[in-house]
């Protein structure tokens, strides 16, 4: 696994979620987490509560002809600095539902002073 440190490797001007995941990829940072129906987050050889992860950044993509295709990419570190995402349907179509939703909120979000763009 790569250590996430915020650099402009991965730009927020990428327009494509094939632009992410192939810069993610280079990266070494294309470990898929999924949300389980335990209610945690499982990847990496581990499951995740939300207290062991940092959401570092979140790309969001549109799609051109059907909301449907609005996708939201959550790039997450763990406390051990292994870097994972996990892509969801955004707005009220979420493939996980609620308890997903409450799950992200509870993520801490990454300041700057410990990941600076």
């Amino acid at each position: 696994m790569t250590t996430f440190k915020y650099d402009r490797e991965l730009p927020t001007t990428m327009r494509t979620l094939s632009e992410v995941m192939e810069k993610l990829k280079e990266r070494g940072m294309d470990q898929e987490l999924i949300f389980a129906e335990s209610g945690k987050l499982e990847g990496m050889g581990k499951t995740f509560q939300p207290e062991d992860l940092t959401l570092i950044r979140t790309f969001r993509f549109e799609g051109m002809s059907d909301p449907a295709d609005n996708t939201a990419l959550y790039l997450l570190e763990d406390k051990a600095h292994n870097v994972g995402y996990i892509m969801d349907v955004y707005g009220s179509d979420s493939n996980y539902g609620i308890a997903f939703s409450e799950f992200l909120k509870a993520i801490p979000v990454a300041d700057e002073e410990h990941h600076p763009k």
